[in-house]
């Protein structure tokens, strides 16, 4: 006979602020991913979650919501143009991190390889085809193979840590 007390069920709607706020608090690069619609209309939004996969062959992804505005011409088109953001890009990131209907008004961005949506002064951008995508709960796993793409002007990288945008510092020895 087991004398174990009985172990309490796991709490269904767990308090999730914990992991938030360390998320929050976790400084990450800022990325800018674009594509074109079906009808051939410029999509992009701001990404934190870039990663590089693998060098042979060059893979990188980047992580999206299922509700994000730009979901539905990512889920069916075959490109993508990742973009690479430097302190310099702080007004592009928050043009494309705002209302989706004008995050394309202005000279900020010019058609690049396929017809694809190229931001302007960048620090680097990588014109890519979507090889996979991973649905996981709400979000979704992109796995994009690089073609091409282009070096811009060196710059400190642009971050968002605690819902705002920094730049690194060094960091006394």
């Amino acid at each position: 006979m087991n004398s174990a007390a009985p172990v309490p069920p796991t709490d269904p709607t767990p308090d999730l602020s914990a992991f938030r706020q360390a998320f929050r608090r976790h400084a990450a690069g800022v990325a800018i991913v674009t594509a074109l619609t079906p009808e051939g209309e410029p999509v992009g939004f701001t990404a934190t979650s870039l990663a590089s996969l693998a060098a042979v062959p060059p893979l990188a992804t980047f992580n999206m919501a299922l509700s994000a505005s730009s979901w539905p011409a990512i889920a069916e088109t075959d490109r993508v143009v990742i973009h690479m953001l430097g302190a310099g890009n702080k007004p592009t990131a928050e043009i494309l991190s705002a209302d989706n209907s004008r995050r394309f008004d202005g000279d900020h961005w010019y058609r690049g390889p396929h017809g694809l949506p190229i931001i302007k002064d960048v620090t680097a951008w990588m014109v890519g085809r979507i090889v996979e995508r991973v649905a996981v709960h709400n979000s979704a796993v992109v796995v994009v193979q690089i073609e091409g793409g282009e070096l811009g002007a060196e710059d400190a990288p642009l971050l968002y840590h605690e819902r705002r945008y920094h730049r690194p510092a060094e960091l006394d020895d």
